[in-house]
C-alpha cells in the first residue's frame, strides 16, 4: 500500500525529523495537530493542521481535536470496498494511509505527581482511538506508536518506493494494540488502587520487557523478565548478566531486608531460601555473623545489606564466592575493590521502589493473586501463654526470628540468637523434620552453650508436642508459634513444665 496522507499526532516529538525528510521526499501529504503541528511548521515542513483538513475546531481545550468523522473515516475505509469509496466521495472524506501517533505520558506523570487532576488530564482519548482504528484496518493502513520504529518505517518505506507491506503493516498492528492495551492498562490499575479494588471481576497486567534470559531455571527452559514499571527496577552496576535464578534470589534477599530495621542488617540467600541473617549494630560483624550461620549454604549465594558498604565490609566478601551482592549504596572503595570480580553482579537499591504490591503465580491458564505478606511486627500482634515470661531481649529476639521464618519455604523452623540467625530448616513436609534440619544446621556451625539464649520461630503452629520438644532438648529456651492447633493446651503445658518460654502469634506465615 503505497502512503499517500499521513496523520501525525506524538506527544514525544524526539527523532521526528527523519521520518518527516523521508515522507516530505515521496510527497506525503501530512496532518497534524496541538503542538506536533507547530514542531513540524518549525522544522520546516508542510502541514495541514486537523482543524483546516476537518473544518471543525479543536474545542474543551484541547480535548477534542481528532475526533471527527472525516479523520476515522479516513482511517477505516476499505480501499478495495465500493461502498466505503461511494461514501467517501459523497463525504469529501479523504483516505488516510499512516497514523504515527504516541499518547501523553500518563505512566510518567502517574510516578512524578500525586495531584488527582492533573493525571487525569494525562489520560490520552484521541491517540489510542486513532490507534486501534488504524491498527484493526492494517490491510490498508500504516500505524507507527513508538519513536523506535521510525528507522524501521524509514528503511520499509525506502526499500519499497514509499509503499508497506502487508506483513510489515501486520507486525507493527500487533504492535499497536500491545502498546493501547498496556497503556489501558496502567490507566485501569491506578483506578483499581484509587477505589481500593485490588481483586476485580477482570484483571489485566501490564510490563516492560527488561531482559531475556539466556535460560530460564534450567537450560532447556526459555525466560525473559518484565517491569510494571516503565524501566528496570532492579540496577545493575557491575557482573554478568542476571539469570532467571539470580532474579529469583536477588526478590528474596530484597524482601528480608526490607522488612528489617534500617540500616542494619544483612541477608544471605541461597535458592530463595535465606541460609544466614543478622541485624547487628555494626556493618562488618553483621556480615560476619550472618556468613557463620551456614558458610556452606553461603558459597555461591546472594548477599544483600541494607546499608551503604563500606571498604572493610568489601573486603571480607572478596574473600568467599558470591554470585549477588546487593546494598543501599557503596563506598567508592568498597565499589572499587569488589569491581576487581569482574563477573560479580553488584546491584544497588537505595533507589528502589519498595511499595507494597500484589504476588503472582501463573499455572494452567489461572493466575493466583495474593497481597504481599509484609506486615510489620510489634510486640502487640503476639500474646504470651507461657507462666515463664520474656525479658524484652528475649522478646525482641523471638520476633525477629519470626519475621525471618515468613521468608523462609514452609514448613520453616529458625533458630536465632542475640539478633542473628543460627540454624534454619526449611521446606519439609513434616515440621518436625524442619525442626531436626534447624538443629543440625546450628550444631555444626555454632559454638552454642546450655546457658546461651536461643529462641525458636515456627511460621505455623506445631500440630504435636513432639516439635516443641525436640527444640527443647536441644537447648532452645523460648519458642514463638501461631495458635491454632486443637493442641496448643498441650503445647502449653509441655511448656510449663519444661520452664520454656512460649508466645503465640495471632497471624500464622505460611510461604509455598
Amino acid at each position: 500500500m503505497k502512503i499517500k496522507r499521513a496523520l501525525i499526532s506524538v506527544y514525544d516529538k524526539k527523532n521526528i525529523k527523519p521520518l518527516l525528510n523521508i515522507l516530505s521526499k515521496l510527497k506525503v501529504d501530512l496532518i497534524s495537530s496541538g503542538g506536533t503541528y507547530k514542531k513540524i511548521k518549525k522544522l520546516g515542513f508542510k502541514c495541514q493542521e486537523v482543524s483546516d483538513f476537518t473544518n471543525s475546531p479543536e474545542i474543551l481545550e484541547g480535548r477534542v481535536k481528532t475526533l471527527h468523522p472525516k479523520i476515522y473515516g479516513g482511517i477505516l475505509s476499505k480501499r478495495n470496498n465500493k461502498l466505503h469509496k461511494k461514501e467517501l466521495k459523497k463525504n469529501k472524506f479523504k483516505e488516510i494511509d499512516l497514523i504515527v501517533v504516541n499518547f501523553y505520558p500518563f505512566e510518567e506523570v502517574l510516578n512524578k505527581k500525586n495531584v488527582h487532576s492533573k493525571i487525569i488530564e494525562n489520560i490520552d482519548v484521541g491517540g489510542p482511538s486513532m490507534v486501534r482504528a488504524a491498527a484493526k484496518n492494517y490491510n490498508f493502513v500504516t500505524v507507527v506508536t513508538n519513536p523506535n520504529q521510525y528507522s524501521r518505517l524509514i528503511e520499509e518505506l525506502k526499500k519499497n518506493n514509499g509503499k508497506t507491506t502487508l506483513n510489515f503493516r501486520q507486525l507493527l498492528s500487533s504492535e499497536a494494540f500491545l502498546e493501547t492495551g498496556y497503556y489501558d492498562s496502567v490507566i485501569s490499575n491506578y483506578f483499581n488502587k484509587l477505589s481500593k479494588n485490588q481483586f476485580t471481576e477482570k484483571k489485566i497486567f501490564h510490563g516492560n520487557l527488561i531482559e531475556n534470559f539466556r535460560y530460564g531455571e534450567n537450560p532447556h527452559q526459555k525466560g525473559a523478565i518484565y517491569s510494571t514499571n516503565s524501566k528496570a527496577d532492579i540496577i545493575q552496576i557491575n557482573g554478568k548478566k542476571l539469570s532467571y535464578n539470580n532474579y529469583n534470589d536477588i526478590f528474596s534477599a530484597i524482601a528480608i531486608s526490607n522488612s528489617l530495621p534500617k540500616n542494619k542488617g544483612t541477608v544471605i540467600i541461597k535458592h530463595a531460601n535465606p541460609c544466614g541473617v543478622s541485624i547487628n549494630k555494626n556493618k562488618l560483624t553483621s556480615f560476619k555473623e550472618a556468613f557463620s550461620c551456614d558458610p556452606i549454604s553461603a558459597f555461591g549465594g546472594v548477599i544483600s545489606f541494607n546499608f551503604k558498604i563500606n571498604k572493610k565490609v568489601a573486603l571480607e566478601l572478596k574473600k568467599i564466592f558470591i554470585e549477588v551482592v546487593i546494598a543501599k549504596g557503596f563506598e567508592k572503595s568498597a565499589l572499587k575493590i569488589l569491581k576487581n570480580r569482574k563477573k560479580l553482579r553488584i546491584i544497588d537499591s537505595k533507589n528502589l521502589n519498595s511499595d507494597k504490591n500484589l504476588n503472582a503465580k501463573y499455572n494452567l491458564n489461572s493466575i493466583m493473586l495474593q497481597e504481599s505478606d509484609t506486615k510489620m511486627f510489634s510486640k502487640n500482634n503476639f500474646h504470651i501463654v507461657s507462666k515463664k515470661k520474656p525479658n524484652n531481649k528475649i522478646f525482641n529476639n523471638l520476633i525477629f526470628a519470626f519475621n525471618i521464618c515468613r521468608f523462609v519455604k514452609s514448613n520453616a523452623i529458625v533458630l536465632a540468637k542475640g539478633n542473628s540467625i543460627i540454624g534454619i530448616g526449611s521446606g519439609q513436609p513434616s515440621r518436625i523434620d524442619s525442626c531436626k534440619i534447624a538443629i543440625d544446621k546450628m550444631k555444626q556451625f555454632q559454638n552454642v552453650k546450655y546457658e546461651d539464649e536461643i529462641v525458636a520461630a515456627s511460621d505455623a503452629f506445631f500440630p504435636f508436642v513432639d516439635g516443641i520438644e525436640t527444640l527443647v532438648q536441644s537447648g532452645v529456651r523460648a519458642i514463638i508459634q501461631p495458635s491454632g492447633s486443637i493442641r496448643d493446651k498441650e503445647i502449653i503445658k509441655f511448656a510449663n513444665e519444661t520452664g520454656t518460654i512460649l508466645v503465640f502469634s495471632k497471624t500464622r506465615h505460611f510461604k509455598h
